[in-house]
């Protein structure tokens, strides 16, 4: 075994577990992407181990919406006395909250100490009133306990807290506490010297001290008695948290009242959590009570068992949560420093070598977008053969190496036959089968965010060249038409690129709708995001094949399965090198060299070669590249299951399918007239197609022209012919007859 949570997992003897644990430990292995060889080799040292029940129980974990997670083991082993030692350390409180954000931790402190003093002038009645003035407005009700019960913790005294007050407001306390001539007892109630006394640090609605009765969620409470008061000084300063109010609590701790400001008490816990994080790693272990916004701290200006409690230091660090928090990320961003252009003019790095040609260099991204029927699966599948193979893909070379081909769409089957269909009808020799790795994921598949890290750990060792995804719907993370959302979604195939050193390739899908007019990097479905984000794009479009087109391809056929058969009767020389080139009379000789048994046989290929014909779809494919120059249109056929370029060039003046030719047209500016004609055209065709029982879904309108709703509306305004109202839109000659 190894890796790092392996590595903790030694922490943590399989003997020592209950069942319960023992099942834990297998999903929370399985969720973070280890195997069932990984939780057998662990279980092995337990006495109740029986060979082959964990891979039956491992079958079973098929994930829920609250799987068991890494920070499980991780707590069972600090449970068990594993400590971090100075590693990124995980807080996981009721294995409810993980840490948002990267997972190297943030380690600021330098270890040192920042002395502090009592005041050389001891006034407890400003001390009570500096941190009314700071923490509290003046309308707002405060929370605090003077009187103490006693308790006996292992024949020790102890002194703990009573319920205490919350009957009055800051400001009424502050009158008071101004005209107590230093009495604060009179004010707040006597206090026991040898116990001190305590506050709340949040508002309250007067009527209680639980955390419902908390009226702001605005402060927490950071405090830690496992390291020196100095240390921790010294972390609270560095960590630039940002303090309202720090105070010494008379005894091992400073209480630092930190501000959270959250809106609603879902929201301070998860701050709180981050907050009690990144202290943990740096040191402050932190009481998991403490996070409890109506939870008590120690008042200053009170004496506890000889010690004064007083204020350190106010408002230090950032003056806001946010503030803080962008501040904390930023310094462990990961990001790499910015270089001098002079610094590398004369030693420049050496450019990422070719994977395809012409195309994409290794360590790049490419995204092939098409329509349904293009076949870019198996564009997919002839460039995992290509690669491993070292040959030519779609008439580009490759360089030749490891490739993984990610299937989330196949069953396993199929998957694995298809494969050896393509390499069977490519009559490529299957001599490298060993480079293609297949990673069936149908059914299994987790959105990209969470597929990468696994993704990356499987890969780590493998030395792939080339990732390939089929296809990147299944794994999409939020809206595809979101801009934002999918700049994060791409962001994790920049993260496996970097991690793993290799090329990150995959497909998607066209937008609904027509395709007409519209330039190769803006026909891919969702956010224009897809099409900028990779290094780069290859588009599929249909082209539209002529009756006449269609029979030469179907008379080429013909012609290429009867000269083979006339060869296989050394009959070939009964037609001349130009007659080679006609079906008809290629037939007719065939017909008259040839015994009748076998012309029948050859007319029964023949029309299977035609059959093959007729079934053929042609493309062009355009590209757009970040690192090398714009290649012209190269055209070709998709004859299931393989794609063959057009060589003798028949295609090259063949018009898109059902849309006009974009090198039409060009050179003259259409009339603004000419224009909203073409849009009232536009908009009547699409209503037609959408329409039902006179009526039009305006949404349903804009995913077929892959056009904006308010621009759906914008036109349909324009037209003049057509009502809007409640999302649908529909004729008004028609209504009128209606009515």
């Amino acid at each position: 075994m190894n890796g790092s949570l392996l590595e903790i997992l030694k922490y943590i003897p399989a003997s020592d577990c209950t069942y319960q644990e023992w099942l834990s430990v297998g999903m929370a292995l399985k969720h973070e992407g280890y195997t069932a060889a990984d939780w057998d080799s662990w279980s092995r040292s337990d006495s109740r181990y029986h060979s082959g029940e964990c891979e039956i129980k491992w079958s079973g974990f098929n994930g829920s919406a609250e799987p068991v997670t890494a920070g499980t083991i991780v707590q069972m082993a600090k449970d068990r006395g594993w400590s971090p030692a100075g590693e990124f350390r995980e807080l996981d409180w009721d294995s409810e909250i993980s840490y948002e954000g990267d997972d190297s931790g943030v380690q600021l402190t330098t270890g040192e100490g920042v002395p502090f003093r009592e005041p050389a002038i001891w006034d407890p009645v400003n001390e009570i009133r500096t941190y009314l003035e700071t923490l509290f407005e003046a309308g707002e009700n405060v929370g605090y306990v003077t009187e103490t019960w006693e308790s006996e913790d292992k024949g020790k005294r102890k002194y703990l807290p009573t319920k205490g007050a919350c009957d009055r407001t800051a400001g009424e306390l502050i009158a008071l506490l101004n005209s107590c001539g230093g009495d604060i007892g009179s004010v707040l109630g006597d206090y026991n010297p040898e116990a001190g006394a305590w506050i709340r640090f949040n508002p309250l609605d007067g009527k209680g001290v639980k955390n419902e009765n908390v009226t702001d969620y605005r402060y927490a409470l950071v405090e830690s008695d496992s390291m020196p008061l100095e240390q921790q000084n010294a972390v609270i300063r560095e960590l630039e948290l940002p303090v309202a109010m720090l105070v010494y609590s008379g005894g091992k701790s400073l209480h630092a009242i930190v501000r959270i400001d959250a809106p609603n008490y879902e929201e301070y816990r998860r701050r709180v959590d981050y907050l009690y994080k990144v202290c943990k790693e740096n040191g402050l272990d932190i009481d998991k009570q403490n996070r409890n916004p109506s939870r008590l701290s120690r008042m200053p200006g009170v004496v506890r068992n000889g010690k004064k409690q007083f204020i350190v230091d106010k408002n230090i660090g950032k003056e806001s949560y946010a503030e803080w928090k962008d501040y904390i990320e930023s310094i462990n961003d990961d990001l790499p420093d910015e270089e001098s252009l002079a610094s590398v003019w004369d030693n420049l790095p050496e450019l990422a070598p070719p994977l395809i040609d012409g195309v994409l260099r290794q360590g790049h991204k490419m995204l092939i977008a098409g329509p349904s029927k293009a076949g870019k699966s198996f564009a997919l599948i002839e460039l995992c053969i290509s690669l491993a193979e070292g040959i030519k893909w779609l008439g580009f070379g490759c360089a030749q190496g490891r490739v993984l081909y990610v299937n989330l769409e196949l069953d396993r089957a199929s998957c694995l036959h298809r494969f050896k269909d393509v390499y069977t009808t490519m009559q490529v020799s299957p001599d490298n089968l060993g480079k293609i790795d297949i990673w069936n994921l149908r059914g299994r598949s987790v959105p990209m965010d969470q597929l990468a890290p696994k993704l990356i750990r499987r890969a780590q060792k493998k030395n792939y060249i080339a990732i390939i995804i089929d296809p990147i719907y299944k794994v999409i993370t939020g809206d595809e038409n979101s801009a934002d959302q999918m700049a994060k979604f791409c962001n994790q195939f920049d993260k496996v690129c970097t991690e793993l050193g290799c090329s990150v390739i995959y497909c998607h899908h066209h937008s609904k709708g027509s395709q007409s007019g519209k330039r190769s990097m803006d026909r891919a479905s969702g956010s224009g995001v897809f099409a900028r984000d990779p290094d780069a794009l290859l588009d599929l479009t249909e082209l539209e094949i002529t009756d006449g087109l269609r029979k030469q391809q179907e008379d080429k056929a013909a012609c290429k399965v009867i000269y083979e058969w006339l060869c296989r009767f050394n009959k070939q020389d009964t037609v001349s090198e130009d007659d080679r080139f006609s079906a008809a009379v290629l037939r007719d000789t065939a017909q008259r060299e040839l015994p009748e048994q076998s012309f029948k046989l050859m007319t029964q290929d023949v029309e299977k070669a035609k059959s093959i014909v007729r079934t053929r779809t042609a493309w062009r494919i355009e590209g757009t590249f970040r690192e090398f120059p714009k290649l012209p249109p190269l055209n070709l056929w998709f004859d299931y299951p393989v794609h063959k370029a057009d060589e003798e060039g028949v295609l090259k003046d063949a018009e898109y399918e059902g849309e006009y030719d974009p090198k039409k047209n060009l050179g003259r500016k259409k009339s603004k007239k000419e224009l909203k004609a073409e849009r009232s055209s536009d908009i009547e065709v699409t209503f037609e197609g959408q329409q039902d029982d006179g009526s039009a879904s305006i949404k349903d309108m804009a995913e077929a022209t892959g056009k904006s709703e308010d621009t759906i509306r914008r036109h349909l305004k324009e037209h003049g012919g057509f009502w809007i109202e409640n999302g649908k839109c529909g004729r008004k000659e028609q209504a009128a007859k209606t009515e």
